[in-house]
């Protein structure tokens, strides 16, 4: 095989690489969306001649392993590609941070929110952005619960005070991880905290994980 002879081939050879692998990923995503109908049928077929519970608990496991593995594809696939900003002023931070912390609370994982008492508006878009925070503090509980806490994840949305045209978030009460979650890509979860910190990125902010808590910045209207 003939060396590369610049840079300039070199990172023309990586960005064909990416852009095949985005396409391969894709296929694959595809393929298992076919499976999963094909699993879907049979479990129709299983539940209508009344076939023994374990068969059919079975063909449920596949479905659900099914539709993990095209997600975790999909998130790949999203990765690869640019993040396209669609961009909405009047954007409520808080509100979007409070809703999600209504969701997640529960008596087996609690969950504490605090926020100033004004909200905190941005120009942003509310798809990507809910998506990224959501994906957080979704994979935030994990970390709580495989953690040596006290059991609640405690969630806080201000306006920083050294900056005051950004919004800070915080989630503490994490059990020590050994990796920064942001920058791995060692399962489902990192790959989705890598997505989220790349949107936030491609908003003006950052995302980051220190000292057993995870921090987002995030730029407020002027």
């Amino acid at each position: 095989m003939k060396p590369l002879s610049s840079r300039t081939a070199d990172g023309t050879t990586l960005q064909d690489l990416g852009k095949a692998s985005i396409q391969i990923v894709h296929d694959l995503k595809n393929q298992l969306n076919g499976l999963k109908l094909y699993a879907t049928f049979l479990r129709r077929r299983i539940e209508k001649n009344e076939r023994p519970e374990d068969e059919q608990q079975t063909i449920m496991k596949l479905i659900a392993g099914l539709d993990r593995a095209a997600n975790d594809l999909s998130t790949i696939v999203q990765y690869g590609r640019d993040v396209e900003l669609k961009r909405q002023p009047g954007f409520d931070i808080q509100k979007v941070i409070r809703s999600i912390c209504s969701q997640l609370d529960d008596s087996s994982a609690p969950v504490v929110c605090e926020s100033d008492s004004e909200p905190l508006f941005g120009e942003l878009d509310p798809s990507h952005l809910t998506d990224a925070l959501n994906w957080i503090s979704t994979v935030a509980i994990k970390y709580r619960q495989n953690g040596d806490t006290s059991g609640v994840l405690k969630v806080s949305v201000k306006r920083d005070e050294s900056q005051m045209d950004q919004a800070r978030i915080e989630w503490s009460g994490l059990g020590p991880i050994d990796h920064d979650p942001f920058k791995s890509f060692a399962g489902s979860d990192e790959v989705r905290m890598s997505l989220a910190a790349k949107i936030i990125e491609a908003h003006g902010g950052s995302a980051r994980y220190q000292d057993d808590r995870i921090r987002v910045m995030l730029p407020l209207a002027s």
